[in-house]
């Protein structure tokens, strides 16, 4: 099975107790842990990170052995900066890139999975992208 990346959203959604989201994400981050590695880089540790104070206590809810960290590759640098573009050409108006970019095109260069309740955002510019979402 292909490495899975993680959104921040599901990590949030459990660190949070989230009371729409919280079972789904449990659910599915337990099941892909006993199915293949989990990953994240840096733009999820950083949007995760804004819920603590200490680094310590994110470490906790992170921890390595569950949590491969990934750095960014340059190619996933430059498939956000093009859907960046694309985005801004569809109406788009943030004016730098968002980090879901960044993931997305971390995930698709790498040929991994990612995990994630953002559907529409990854499937529009990520169209090849496998997605773990919930259901419809």
């Amino acid at each position: 099975m292909k490495k899975i990346l993680v959104d921040s959203n599901v990590i949030l959604d459990i660190v949070t107790e989230d009371p729409n989201w919280f079972d789904w994400s449990a659910n599915k981050l337990a099941e892909y842990a006993q199915l293949t590695q989990l990953n994240i880089n840096p733009i999820i540790y950083a949007e995760v990170s804004t819920g603590f104070e200490k680094i310590e206590e994110l470490e906790a809810v992170l921890p390595i052995n569950i949590f491969q960290r990934l750095n960014l590759p340059w190619e996933a640098a430059f498939l956000a900066g093009k859907c960046f573009i694309n985005y801004r050409k569809k109406g788009g108006t943030k004016q730098s890139p968002l980090p879901d970019f960044y993931i997305g095109a971390h995930a698709a260069v790498k040929n991994m999975m990612l995990l994630t309740r953002d559907v529409n955002r990854y499937r529009t510019y990520f169209p090849n992208l496998e997605l773990i979402v919930p259901e419809s």
